[in-house]
């Protein structure tokens, strides 16, 4: 019966397949034309690859499943950005998931693309219990310092959610607020919750960058989002620093 479809239409019913003991697939290897071979050989790898990546998946869920077994309903993941560049706020966010949360390509942020995160800001937001944010701006971050000022951010996420949690998981820091917490190095590569508030958190200070890039553009805001580029540092010291600017950081301080 294979025989009947075209090559093209074998492609097209194999990029619905999503698993190897699929009847369709297993029939095909009696097919011998080459090109219907190349096709399941291409849609094995792509199973291959989901499969890893589902594992990885429920692996970062670890940390959340163990707590949730624990009998804490509600888990909060924490997570922060913006706390290097040279102008703009600091913006922390908390995630609170559950465990029918399912998108595979949650990961830490700096390993996506843009249009990777976009993607999924837009479905995190849509299928998380719940997200909160903090902000912290430049002025607050000279008046207090980068870190602390982060951790206000992370608190003020933790207080915004309506969901009280019962216990945080934080990526690096521990805040000074009266919750159990479980701080993980890297914790956005090892908890899903971090990794979705990484990437929620990234979103909203970019946006809120090429926001200011509107208001300051010779500085370049919308795409070095802040950071000590060429031509962010050129129009710095042509046309010294804006309202945005962190004043205590190098080299802003020196004008």
């Amino acid at each position: 019966m294979n025989k009947q479809l075209t090559i093209k239409e074998i492609n097209t019913r194999l990029k619905g397949i999503q698993s190897a003991t699929d009847p369709f697939l297993q029939s095909l290897a009696s097919d011998g034309r080459k090109g219907v071979q190349n096709a399941v050989k291409r849609c094995l790898r792509r199973l291959e690859r989901l499969k890893q990546a589902q594992q990885a998946f429920h692996h970062r869920f670890l940390y959340e499943n163990a707590l949730w077994q624990s009998g804490n309903q509600y888990v909060a993941g924490i997570d922060e950005v913006g706390r290097g560049p040279l102008a703009g706020p600091v913006v922390a966010c908390a995630v609170v998931l559950d465990s029918s949360f399912d998108l595979l390509g949650v990961t830490d942020s700096k390993m996506l693309t843009r249009h990777e995160r976009e993607q999924l800001y837009l479905k995190i937001v849509d299928e998380a219990v719940e997200v909160s944010i903090g902000v912290r701006s430049a002025q607050e971050i000279d008046r207090v310092n980068v870190l602390e000022a982060d951790k206000e951010a992370m608190t003020d996420a933790v207080k915004a959610l309506r969901h009280r949690p019962s216990h945080l998981i934080i990526d690096a820091v521990k805040l000074n607020y009266p919750l159990p917490q479980t701080t993980l190095i890297k914790g956005d590569q090892k908890s899903i919750s971090v990794a979705a508030a990484s990437i929620v958190a990234k979103e909203y200070r970019d946006h809120l960058m090429a926001d200011y890039d509107r208001l300051y553009p010779q500085y370049g805001f919308r795409e070095n989002m802040g950071y000590g580029t060429k031509q962010h540092l050129q129009a710095l010291a042509k046309d010294g620093p804006c309202p945005i600017h962190r004043r205590t950081f190098a080299p802003v301080d020196r004008y």
